[in-house]
């Protein structure tokens, strides 16, 4: 797997749209002081440091998720370790600007 399909930035290209007709979960990988601070409506804050701890509980929730955080660099790696999961998984980027598409 090369550093890109790591990042979550290679392939098809994964569309916002597809991933939320799918009942896509939107996980908020920042930090919880971050999330209070505005997040999108509706999303979930897991933050990247826990992620791993939680992955049975995302697949139990058997959907596609769309990572987002402040930047992209985070939602990134989630969404590496959302797919080396088994788990449906696209990066969303930075919150504010996953919040324009939706």
């Amino acid at each position: 797997m090369g550093l890109l399909s790591m990042l979550g930035l290679s392939g098809k290209q994964e569309n916002v749209a597809d991933f939320m007709a799918k009942g896509a979960v939107i996980v908020d990988v920042r930090t919880p002081g971050e999330y209070q601070g505005g997040h999108i409506k509706g999303s979930k804050n897991i933050p990247l440091n826990v992620l791993s701890d939680k992955i049975s509980e995302i697949k139990k929730w058997n959907k596609p998720v769309i990572a987002c955080c402040a930047s992209g660099m985070r939602s990134a790696q989630a969404t590496s370790i959302l797919k080396s999961n088994d788990v449906e998984a696209m990066n969303g980027g930075g919150w504010s600007s996953l919040e324009n598409k939706l």
